[in-house]
């Protein structure tokens, strides 16, 4: 573990779940065997995941003044974040999430942005001064498109790498790719970037290929159950992921989001940190709800350290 900061900047969400067996289909009703009321957004859950794995992690975000969201901080706190810069706004809900899981780990997911949409450019640039000290600085795409042009170009004027999970996928400045240090992405958001289906490993390099060809230095491409596409430069491999009984994918990629730049921060090898977050992924989905699944240093450690045939279970 570390002390250089990480600066998480982005969404914040209340997640209402339920658990069904299966997802309905259009039209249909379906009976849930629970429910459960827990905090989530791309930007939180990365910013969870990133505390409880090691890192210096500051989290960047608004919320609104409905009767969660003091909760929901107080939770961040907990997790070990820094909320210096969580932005409490008048007259708005935080931003909401309708999650449906099924018995498979599967899921549908539907978002009201609510706060998260003031989160502005002038906010960004009113902090330019603590971000100087990053060591690196993850965002999403669940805040404002300009917003995120904003801090790509504050972090180019300062020096600091960013690395941009492109999710959820929609329009974007090509632009804003050439300021980013690592590009990370699962099959839908890989197929928006570079076209063509990405369901395996050898689709997800050619997609990497191309994403960099459009500017991105280094690309992830997350395959779900089968690993990811790590393309670091010229070199590419392919990481498996661990065969673990999953639960609830909710939070899957975010979980590795926040763990991959815990261990970049660290001063770790593109390996070891994609080796780290393959690991807080697999702990993740094992465990129903978003920043609850999200794994303690401790736990990432002890996974790691047993031997390789017992991390498959």
């Amino acid at each position: 573990m570390g002390d250089a900061k990480t600066f998480i900047i982005g969404s914040s969400n209340i997640d209402f779940v339920m658990k069904t067996e299966r997802l309905p289909r259009r039209g249909e009703s379906t009976i849930a065997s629970a429910f459960m009321q827990v905090f989530g957004g791309k930007g939180a859950n990365q910013a969870v995941a990133a505390a409880r794995a090691g890192a210096a992690a500051y989290f960047v975000t608004c919320v609104g003044d409905d009767p969660y969201a003091a909760k929901m901080v107080e939770g961040y706190r907990e997790s070990g974040l820094r909320t210096d810069f969580v932005f409490a706004e008048k007259d708005i809900w935080s931003g909401t999430a309708l999650i449906m899981v099924d018995a498979n780990g599967d899921n549908y997911l539907t978002v009201a942005p609510g706060a998260n949409g003031r989160l502005t450019p002038e906010r960004i640039r009113s902090l330019k001064a603590e971000l100087a000290g990053a060591a690196w600085i993850l965002i999403q795409f669940e805040i404002p498109p300009q917003t995120i042009g904003e801090i790509i170009t504050v972090a180019a004027e300062l020096g600091v790498p960013v690395a941009w999970n492109f999710a959820p996928a929609r329009e974007y400045d090509p632009a804003w790719l050439a300021g980013t240090s690592l590009l990370i992405a699962n099959e839908s958001e890989a197929e928006y970037l570079a076209g063509g289906s990405v369901t395996t490993p050898g689709e997800a390099k050619e997609a990497a290929r191309e994403i960099q060809r459009k500017g991105a230095s280094g690309v992830i491409l997350t395959l779900g159950r089968a690993g990811s596409w790590v393309q670091n430069g010229d070199e590419g491999v392919h990481v498996p992921a661990y065969e673990v009984e999953a639960v609830d994918s909710t939070a899957a990629g975010d979980v590795y989001c926040g763990c991959l730049v815990t261990a970049l921060a660290e001063g770790r090898p593109m390996a070891d940190a994609v080796g780290f977050a393959t690991a807080g992924a697999a702990l993740s989905v094992q465990v129903f709800g978003a920043q609850p699944s999200a794994p303690w240093r401790r736990e990432i450690d002890a996974f790691l350290a047993r031997p390789p045939a017992s991390r498959d279970t």
